[in-house]
Order: structure tokens, then C-alpha cells, then sequence
């Protein structure tokens, strides 16, 4: 598969991972990721800001995708690929935007700062 292609997959795959969250069928170790990787993937703030040089696209490039694949495989191939066809043309007008959905890596950020903060004045 092309690069291109494979970019392609990771847009409806997406929003398959919502709609497979939705399916009785689907394992709850799946759920869980699916719901992580969604809440990331939609997330306006990125776990490594945009603005940090080569770093800062490695989330798009590589911590994304990786998530994607990881979920993907934990569902069963028959629920993938009907939520796969169902969620062709789901986000044609563009990704929701939503302000919770940057909450779990608010929450990251703010462990790491505090972890950080909590460091240095021990040290002190």
C-alpha cells in the first residue's frame, strides 16, 4: 500500500473507530483504545506541540498512525470494515471540533509541568 493510500485508510479509519466504539461486538480493549486514539486524534492540542522542530510532527507522522493500527487490529475484520464503509463519507465536512476532547492531553501536560515543578524544588 502507497503512502497516499495509506493516509486515505487512516481518514476513514477514524471515523470507523468512533462507530465501532458504538457495537456491542466490539471488544471493550478495542472500545478503550478506540475511544483513546479518537480523543487524540481530535484533540486540538498535540501531546508534542507542532512548533517543537521534527519532534513536533512525529505525533502526526508516527504516534497517530501507530495508534490507529494497534486499534484497528484488536476488531474483529467483519465490524471493521462495515463501520469502515459506514464512516466513508462521515467527516466529509471536516473533524469535529470539540473543546473535551483536548482534556486527556490537558491533563498529560499538566502532570508532566507538575512533575517537573515538583522536581526541581526537591532539589532546592
Amino acid at each position: 500500500m502507497k503512502l497516499k493510500e495509506k493516509a486515505k485508510q487512516l481518514k476513514t479509519d477514524i471515523p470507523a473507530l468512533f462507530l465501532a466504539i458504538k457495537r456491542k461486538e466490539t471488544p471493550l480493549t478495542a472500545k478503550a483504545l478506540a475511544a483513546l486514539t479518537l480523543a487524540y486524534a481530535l484533540s486540538p492540542i498535540d501531546l508534542i506541540p507542532d512548533f517543537i522542530p521534527v519532534l513536533g510532527l512525529l505525533d502526526d507522522l508516527i504516534i497517530l498512525p501507530a495508534m490507529v493500527f494497534l486499534t484497528v487490529k484488536l476488531i474483529p475484520v467483519n465490524i471493521l470494515s462495515e463501520c469502515r464503509t459506514a464512516a466513508e463519507h462521515m467527516w466529509a465536512e471536516g473533524k469535529p471540533k470539540k473543546w473535551y476532547f483536548a482534556l486527556p492531553i490537558v491533563l498529560v501536560w499538566a502532570l508532566v509541568i507538575f512533575l517537573v515543578v515538583r522536581a526541581v524544588f526537591r532539589r532546592t
